[in-house]
């Protein structure tokens, strides 16, 4: 049977190694992962099958994880992960959408086999897949645990990227380049909007001519017009006017990797005063991004951003960065470290970021971005389209 495994046994090993490391370091016995990046990251796993229950158990007396799903996606965890046959476990079908059973229950059952009848069990309470009812069904099926909220265990391990998942990013940032120029490209008055989304969708998919891509795990924000002043909005089948702002934030992804982009692009000639405030948001994009090095932290680089934009009588409320590395639906963002006041992350190399400054007031919006890893020395921009606002 074919494997689909992106790294070396070592880089899992080393990864494993780190989980059980910070697990120890909080008295957790078994760690039950139910994020799909963080099942990912641990075993390789790739299959569209999270919308039913899923987990990857962590023992500490147990060398593999186990993963545990559906009975029709078993053959997916022999083809994407390195796990020995044995911690590959899947459940019958009569356990998907059953009124009367429940996988949390199977699941169970496994953790007893690990030695977990009595044991300290984490889980992702805050993770967007762990739901309340399989909490409740687990904590019944376990009286005799203990269980405590480990969510975000694996994603601060995971904020740091090895080299190897850096060069799988940096692919990512080349399919996200190829995707933005075909919008630049496509965009021009009397192109309805969802030709500008489907245009997004095939080159995201397409990639280049070395190397294709993934599905995203988040749909293109394309925020246009009047809409140009909302951050995530959705596209119509509206043709575009002969003057009009195009606000779109799009991704690339590479074995489940995304890297991020956004751009702002006007039909038409850009009033001055639109043209005055593509200039200040470079201006302050830039400034953020010659902040980046190593021993800084989140907070200091943000500040200097505002500062750069305080110049210019703009405040901006919400972050301006954020990490991304494997990403799943619904959001790439890892949901760890921020580019905001007061968040005192220190940067280090190998950090991925979407520094994400963009500005959205009262009447305009604009976004122009830049996804970087930190360098030794600063950091290396994963995308080259250019940070300039695009006239059509």
């Amino acid at each position: 049977m074919i494997k689909e495994l992106h790294f070396e046994l070592s880089e899992f090993q080393a990864r494993l190694a780190g989980v059980k490391t910070e697990m120890a370091h909080r008295g957790i016995d078994i760690l039950l992962l139910s994020e799909p990046p963080n099942q990912n990251y641990l075993t390789g796993y790739n299959a569209y099958s999270f919308y039913t229950p899923q987990m990857v158990i962590v023992a500490q007396d147990h060398d593999e994880p186990v993963w545990v799903g559906r009975f029709m996606d078993r053959v997916s965890a022999t083809m994407t992960t390195y796990l020995a046959e044995d911690n590959i476990r899947a459940y019958p079908d009569t356990y998907v959408q059953s009124a009367t059973l429940s996988a949390y229950g199977f699941m169970a059952e496994i953790v007893k086999e690990l030695g977990g009848e009595n044991a300290r069990i984490g889980v992702e309470m805050g993770g967007y897949y762990y739901p309340a009812r399989g909490h409740v069904d687990l904590t019944r099926a376990l009286p005799d645990a203990e269980f405590v909220d480990a969510d975000l265990l694996v994603g601060w391990i995971r904020l740091v990227k090895s080299p190897a998942e850096v060069a799988i990013m940096r692919q990512a940032g080349q399919l996200a380049d190829v995707a933005m120029k075909r919008v630049v490209n496509t965009v021009e008055a009397g192109v309805r909007e969802c030709d500008i989304a489907a245009a997004i969708y095939h080159q995201q998919v397409s990639g280049t001519a070395e190397f294709g891509g993934d599905y995203p795990c988040c749909p293109p924000d394309l925020c246009i017009g009047e809409r140009s002043i909302a951050p995530h909005a959705a596209w119509t089948d509206d043709r575009l006017p002969d003057s009009t702002v195009v606000n779109l934030e799009l991704s690339g992804c590479r074995h489940r990797y995304q890297v991020n982009l956004a751009r702002t692009i006007v039909v038409g000639k850009p009033s001055p005063s639109f043209q005055d405030l593509s200039e200040i948001a470079i201006e302050a994009l830039n400034v953020g991004l010659e902040a980046v090095r190593p021993g800084r932290t989140c907070s200091e680089v943000e500040s200097d951003f505002r500062q750069a934009l305080a110049r210019h009588g703009i405040e901006k409320e919400s972050r301006i960065g954020y990490p991304t590395g494997i990403g799943f639906p619904p959001a790439s963002g890892e949901r760890t470290a921020s580019i905001r006041k007061g968040d005192e992350t220190v940067l280090r190399p190998g950090m991925v970021f979407h520094m994400m400054p963009g500005l959205w007031l009262d009447k305009v919006g604009i976004t122009i971005t830049q996804s970087f890893v930190v360098s030794d020395t600063g950091y290396e921009p994963l995308t080259t389209t250019p940070r300039k606002l695009f006239v059509k």
